[in-house]
C-alpha cells in the first residue's frame, strides 16, 4: 500500500509532465542550481522555492500551463525580470508554487509609426521597445534604471513610472492595449491600438498595476511619440528640497511641457555613487553642495532651440541663490554621464550595505515639508541613520532610503525595519501622499496597505479578486491577503 507521501510525489510527477507536455522538458526547470535565480528576488530579501519555473514560447502555452495549474489547485507566480522590490514577483518557501516565467516571449509584434504604436509581448525588456521604436524614428519613453532587465509584463503590472513621467506619464498612461491570460486559461485579447474606445469598462486597467495578481499580461500595445530632436541636460546644484520644487515651477513656466524628467538627489545618494562608481563617473560640479537637481528638456523640432530659455531660468535662479552652481551637458555622452550617476543609486546603496527602501509619493508642494520631518524622525529613531533621499521631484515621487549607520550593526539596523516604515509610511499618509508610488505593494508594503487603504476601496478590490480569480490562483498573498478573500 502507497504512503500518502508517494502518492503526492506520483501526483507531482503527473502534473509535471503534463508541464513538459506544453512548453518541452528543457523549459520545465526542477533543480536547485536551474532555478536559483527565479526564486529569489535581486535584493535577496524575499527567498523561496517552488514546484517548478515554467518557461512558456507563446500565449498559447501561457493559457494552457495556467488551465492545467488552476485544474490542479497549484498557485502561478507570474515573473518578468524580476527586478521588483516589494516581494511580488518570487515564490513563498512553501514549495506549492509556479514560477510562470515569460522571459521566452520577447518578440516585438509591430511597430506603426503611422499609427505610433508598438505591440510587444511581456518578455521583452524596456530597452528592447526603445530600440524598437528607434528604428522606426520614433519614441518609447518609459525609461527606468532597470530598463535593461526589467520586462514589459513586470512594468506594466506594477505600473512602473521612471524618470520621463513628467512629459509622457506612467505605464498606465503609455498603455492602449493588453492581452491577458485569465485564471481559468482563457485569453482576453484586447490589444486595441485605438485611442479612443467608449464601449464599457476599459478593462485594460484592471490589470495594470495588479502586481499578477488577476491576470498573466502576455503582450501589450503602447504609444508612440516623436523623438526629441534636441535635449538640454543640467545638473544643477540646490541648497535643500524647497529651492529644487521653486526650480522645477520656475522652469516649467518657462518651457512649458518640454520638461521631460526633472530629479532630485540628497548628498548621501551621490556619496553612495562616488564610492562604487564605475571608472570615469565623477561629480559635475567641484562644491561639496547638500543636494542635486538633474533635468532635461527636450524639443522635437529642429527649428526651436530651449537652450537660451534655460539659460536665462538658470542665470535668474543662481541671482536669486535657488540655485548654488549649475553644468549643462555640453554633449550627449556627457549628458548619457550625468544620467548614469543618477541611475546607479539603487545598485550603489545595496553594493554600500543593508538597506530599508521606500517609495511614497506627495504633493509636489509638500515635498520639502516631508523629507525634512521624516529626517528628523528618524534621526531620533536611529541615530546617525544615513538618509539616501532621490526621486522623480516633477509627480511628486520620492525613493526615501535609509542605509545603516556606519557603526550599528547591520542586524541591529535591520531590526528597526518596521519602526522605520511605520514613521515614513505615517508622515506621507499625513500628507494625503501614498506608501507606494510606482514600485507596488507585493509583500513588503502589505501590512501598511491594509492600514493606508480605504476600507471600502479594500471591499472593492476583494471583490474584484474573487470575480476574476475564484480559487486564488495568480499570486496568492500578494497585494491583498488570504484571509481579506475568504
Amino acid at each position: 500500500m502507497r504512503t500518502q507521501s508517494t502518492a503526492m510525489d506520483h501526483q507531482t510527477d503527473l502534473f509535471l509532465a503534463s508541464l513538459v507536455g506544453i512548453v518541452g522538458a528543457a523549459h520545465v526547470l526542477t533543480q536547485d542550481d536551474e532555478v536559483a535565480r527565479y526564486v529569489s528576488d535581486w535584493r535577496r530579501q524575499y527567498p523561496g522555492t517552488a514546484i517548478a519555473v515554467v518557461r512558456p514560447a507563446n500565449t498559447g502555452e501561457v493559457s494552457r500551463v495556467v488551465a492545467i495549474c488552476a485544474a490542479n489547485g497549484v498557485p502561478v507566480v507570474p515573473q518578468g525580470g524580476n527586478t521588483g522590490l516589494v516581494g511580488g514577483s518570487t515564490p513563498d518557501a512553501s514549495r506549492t508554487e509556479v514560477v510562470l516565467s515569460l522571459g521566452r516571449m520577447a518578440a516585438v509584434r509591430s511597430v506603426d509609426p503611422l499609427d505610433n504604436t508598438l505591440t510587444l509581448e511581456a518578455g521583452c525588456t524596456v530597452l528592447a521597445a526603445q530600440e524598437a521604436a528607434a528604428v522606426h524614428g520614433r519614441l518609447f519613453p518609459l525609461s527606468l534604471a532597470s530598463e535593461g532587465s526589467a520586462t514589459i509584463g513586470g512594468v506594466l503590472s506594477t505600473n512602473a513610472g521612471g524618470e520621463q513621467v513628467l512629459r509622457y506619464g506612467n505605464t498606465r498612461d503609455l498603455a492602449l492595449g493588453l492581452e491577458v491570460v485569465l485564471a481559468d486559461g482563457r485569453v482576453l485579447d484586447a490589444l486595441s491600438a485605438l485611442r479612443k474606445d467608449n464601449t464599457g469598462y476599459d478593462l485594460k486597467h484592471l490589470f495594470i498595476g495588479g502586481e499578477g495578481t488577476l491576470g498573466v499580461i502576455t503582450a501589450a500595445t503602447f504609444k508612440l511619440f516623436t523623438l526629441p530632436r534636441q535635449v538640454v541636460t543640467v545638473w544643477v546644484a540646490v541648497p535643500d528640497p524647497q529651492a529644487a520644487v521653486a526650480l522645477l515651477a520656475r522652469l516649467t513656466d518657462a518651457v512649458g511641457e518640454r520638461v521631460t524628467a526633472f530629479e532630485l538627489m540628497g548628498r548621501e545618494a551621490l556619496t553612495q555613487v562616488l564610492a562604487h562608481a564605475s571608472p570615469g563617473m565623477r561629480d559635475p560640479l567641484a562644491d561639496n553642495y547638500p543636494w542635486a537637481v538633474l533635468f532635461d528638456v527636450s524639443e522635437t523640432s529642429n527649428l526651436l532651440d530651449p537652450t537660451p530659455a534655460v539659460e536665462q531660468v538658470l542665470a535668474a535662479a543662481l541671482d536669486d541663490g535657488m540655485v548654488s552652481d549649475a553644468a549643462i551637458a555640453a554633449s550627449g555622452q556627457q549628458a548619457h554621464n550625468f544620467w548614469a550617476l543618477r541611475e546607479h543609486i539603487p545598485e550603489a546603496q545595496r553594493l554600500a550595505g543593508p538597506s530599508i527602501k521606500h517609495d511614497i509619493s506627495v504633493p509636489i508642494s509638500s515635498i520639502p515639508a516631508f523629507i525634512a520631518e521624516a529626517n528628523d524622525v528618524l534621526d531620533t529613531l536611529v541615530p546617525g541613520i544615513r538618509v539616501v533621499c532621490f526621486g522623480h521631484v516633477g509627480d511628486g515621487n520620492l525613493h526615501y532610503n535609509q542605509s545603516k549607520p556606519e557603526s550599528m550593526p547591520a542586524s541591529d539596523f535591520l531590526a528597526r525595519e518596521e519602526a522605520v516604515h511605520d514613521a515614513v509610511h505615517a508622515i506621507a499618509a499625513r500628507m494625503r501622499g501614498s506608501i507606494s508610488a510606482e514600485h507596488g505593494i507585493g509583500r513588503l508594503k502589505q501590512s501598511a496597505f491594509l492600514q493606508y487603504k480605504q476600507p471600502v476601496a479594500l471591499e472593492l478590490m476583494a471583490r474584484i479578486k474573487r470575480a476574476l480569480d475564484p480559487d486564488n490562483t495568480f499570486n496568492p498573498g500578494r497585494v491583498l491577503p488570504r484571509d481579506l478573500l475568504s
